[in-house]
């Protein structure tokens, strides 16, 4: 009991720690976390310090209840008399002390979903903000590229065309589209992208420079019917992302095309 209890109080404690970090990340790995083990345990250790002087502050102004480090100090003790003195201490406040680890728990999962959303959402993170290296996602270099959320929020492009180069039969194939949406696979690595409007053409029927190219260059390509094209990342020799910023008018004639087409 001398050895099992102090483990499992630490654990309780630390806890709350491992899920806020984990859950104020934005990583696209979905496998297990390759961060050096010093830096996630550091890190860990830092929130879950913070979040228990949040917990406690909290329970001193609102519930009156004050904090006996002597209580913990004995439960993480060796002795077992001191052990078998905090614990029954413990269990004459089970409820009070079980409600405060539960509420920190379900916090420490929901806050940082708010916090994350915030950070996004008020682009504390965009490169060259100033408090960016502070905020900033670091294990998601994809999402800032393929959301362009290093842009302010005035220049926040309403487009992102995907143009890949991918080998059919042999031969390079230039697809170009409308970005929708993009997953990863377990490992972090780009998995597949959603494109609308998608058109293709051979490589070999490149642009060229001589008088009248641009429509001739509208005919080289050829439209592809669907609503979604599935572009699998690992299939793409090249991979051009295009950021565009329409107009008034370019948005109008947008809604234009829209409204038709739904007729």
């Amino acid at each position: 009991m001398n050895v099992a209890l102090p483990t499992l109080i630490l654990f309780v404690i630390l806890l709350p720690g491992f899920i806020f970090r984990s859950g104020l990340k934005r990583a696209e790995r979905t496998s297990v976390d390759f961060s050096p083990f010093g830096r996630v345990v550091a890190e860990a250790v830092l929130w879950a310090i913070l979040l228990h002087l949040a917990w406690l502050t909290g329970a001193h102004l609102f519930f009156s209840r004050e904090f006996e480090p002597i209580v913990l100090m004995n439960l993480l003790s060796s002795v077992p008399v001191s052990q078998a003195a905090a614990a029954q201490q413990v269990a004459v406040e089970f409820r009070p002390i079980a409600t405060y680890c539960i509420s920190l728990l379900i916090a420490s999962y929901l806050v940082p979903m708010v916090v994350r959303s915030k950070i996004s959402a008020f682009r504390l993170d965009r490169e060259g903000a100033p408090l960016s290296t502070v905020f900033r996602f670091h294990d998601a270099p994809w999402y800032y590229l393929l959301t362009g959320a290093d842009f302010t929020e005035d220049e926040q492009p309403d487009l992102i065309f995907i143009s890949a180069i991918v080998e059919v039969a042999k031969e390079a194939v230039l697809y170009v589209g409308i970005l929708d949406d993009f997953y990863f696979d377990s490992e972090g690595q780009l998995d597949r992208l959603i494109l609308q409007g998608v058109l293709r053409r051979p490589l070999s029927r490149d642009k060229s420079t001589e008088p009248g190219a641009d429509e001739e260059g509208k005919e080289r390509f050829y439209p592809i019917d669907g609503d979604n094209f599935v572009l699998r990342y690992s299939e793409a020799i090249t991979l051009n992302v295009q950021y565009v910023k329409l107009t008034a008018a370019d948005a109008d004639i947008l809604s234009q095309n829209a409204a038709s087409s739904a007729h």
